[in-house]
């Protein structure tokens, strides 16, 4: 755990742009280390009144707010809470930073805290806000929501009825949310068409493991995927990678499609398994220092095979790993670009309950390349056919050779096909 001051996380994550994961599904960004300061709560370096600086702008603030006290029409409407929070959520997006930068109330703070259990009852889900539209970063693999269908980049219109377009992401989660077992109807607008379609999905007691793997039938290649970073990440891995390789894998399919990220260490643990030497990454702090990450020791994949498969739905910590994998030419990166997130989070706890998570330093690729807002471009790029999943270990290892052959996953079947060249078929 890193060592921070007072009034910072403890933990720095890394997330990909994700406000919330349905049905207490924060996952990765779930780790929450921050610490009030002493007496009134306020935060160390921040102020309880307006600083001198900025009383002559901050002062149009206050007066849009007596109008709206004094004259908007509908009184029940006025809640000067949600009008608090709404504008440090306005103040936040004016970053820059949407989605990753950004406000939790409450209720949503307590929410990532209990993703840490690993255990959900939900649909399984990220989203994100992108345009004042929920939308679908990723279903968890053989989450209810995958098996629904529902896809990256889907934007929910609706829930169970009630238009949720331009509503708060937390607003639509607590729609969207409940006990195992009941149902709840999405309106559904697929990245790919025209027209909204009604998914029903029954939601479900959701165990969220980092990382799955399976032998591909037919070959020596294990298929490994990593779906978030989170806590004892690089620990699965290294267990997963150990028992593939007892089983008889000599080559390794790295799948970080649709990984929203986590935490940063887990980032630097999980590419410290297939690479000798050098960096990681590199962290920026906004005064420009610099802070170099370096390979940890003791990899047990530094020399087998790789290929690294990656989507638009891979972001941030996910970033990390395919950057410094990249960098160092450990293997192929197939896929499509990746999101583009580059900014590590600091959490900050608010006296009311509520919190900050603000990007406080940038990371580049071990070559100083910037991701953000540009995202890791694979040395060969593949799309998925219109409306095709990417395969899950499970799914895949219980194919025959044919059935995988014939599969829609062409991502994975090019990877396949490249470690099929250093690694004939046994």
């Amino acid at each position: 755990m890193d060592s921070r001051p007072v009034g910072r996380a403890s933990r720095f994550i890394l997330y990909g742009g994700i406000a919330f994961v349905v049905a207490l599904l924060l996952l990765s960004a779930g780790f929450v280390g921050g610490a009030v300061a002493d007496r009134s709560g306020v935060l160390p370096g921040a102020t309880a009144k307006e600083p001198d600086s900025i009383q002559s702008t901050f002062s149009v603030f206050w007066e849009a707010w007596d109008l709206v006290q004094k004259h908007y029409v509908d009184r029940s409407a006025i809640d000067p809470k949600i009008q608090t929070y709404g504008a440090i959520e306005g103040m936040l997006d004016s970053l820059g930073d949407v989605g990753h930068t950004r406000f939790l109330s409450p209720d949503a703070l307590r929410s990532e805290e209990e993703a840490l259990s690993g255990q959900f009852e939900g649909i399984g889900a990220h989203m994100v806000l992108r345009d004042g539209k929920p939308t679908v970063l990723a279903p968890i693999p053989g989450s209810p929501a995958q098996q629904a269908g529902l896809r990256p980049g889907d934007v929910i219109e609706a829930v169970d009825g009630k238009d949720v377009i331009g509503q708060r992401l937390d607003d639509v989660v607590k729609l969207v949310r409940g006990p195992a077992g009941t149902s709840v109807t999405l309106k559904v607008l697929h990245a790919d068409q025209t027209t909204p379609v009604d998914i029903t999905v029954v939601r479900a007691q959701i165990n969220v493991p980092s990382v799955m793997w399976a032998m591909l039938p037919g070959t020596n290649v294990t298929h490994v995927l990593v779906s978030q970073f989170a806590e004892r990440a690089t620990t699965e891995l290294v267990d997963a990678l150990q028992a593939a390789q007892q089983q008889g894998a000599k080559a390794v399919i790295l799948d970080l499609r649709n990984d929203p990220g986590g935490l940063r260490d887990e980032a630097v643990g999980v590419a410290s398994q297939f690479l000798k030497d050098g960096l990681v990454l590199i962290e920026v702090s906004a005064d420009g220092q610099r802070q170099e990450f370096p390979v940890k020791p003791g990899g047990v994949a530094q020399a087998i095979p790789l290929a690294i498969l990656v989507n638009d739905g891979t972001a941030s910590s996910a970033e990390i790993v395919a950057g410094a994998l990249q960098d160092h030419k450990r293997g192929p990166v197939i896929g499509t670009t990746t999101l583009g997130t580059g900014t590590v989070l600091s959490i900050y706890k608010l006296s009311d309950g509520s919190a900050i998570f603000l990007g406080t330093e940038g990371w580049l690729t071990p070559n100083g390349r910037r991701i953000w807002h540009q995202g890791i471009t694979p040395d060969i790029t593949v799309a998925l056919p219109a409306g095709a999943v990417p395969l899950i270990p499970a799914q895949a290892g219980a194919m025959s050779p044919e059935q995988l052959q014939s599969s829609n996953d062409a991502q994975l079947l090019r990877a396949l096909q490249e470690l099929n060249a250093a690694v004939p078929a046994h």
